[in-house]
């Protein structure tokens, strides 16, 4: 299973980490993928000039995403995969 991390900490919480969360929540179920997508909360990924702070899986690279560019995240980095 392929798992979301996004971070809700301060930073990313004031830009947005919650509509992020569920715009992906909204493309999974689209996609029909809830049973290979996990997305997780996380605090403070380490990354918050990068505000919203999301990593793919345990160890992956910090990217940081926006509101608008949810959808090209998952395709270029989730499905890209």
């Amino acid at each position: 299973m392929k798992k979301i991390y996004v971070c809700i900490g301060s930073a990313c919480h004031l830009k947005g980490s919650y509509k992020v969360i569920h715009k992906l929540q909204e493309i999974i179920q689209k996609e029909k993928l809830e049973d290979r997508i996990q997305i997780n909360a996380s605090f403070c990924l380490g990354e918050c000039t990068k505000a919203v702070s999301v990593r793919l899986d345990e160890e992956g690279p910090i990217y940081s995403v926006q509101e608008d560019t949810v959808e090209q995240f998952f395709y270029d980095y989730i499905m890209g995969r």
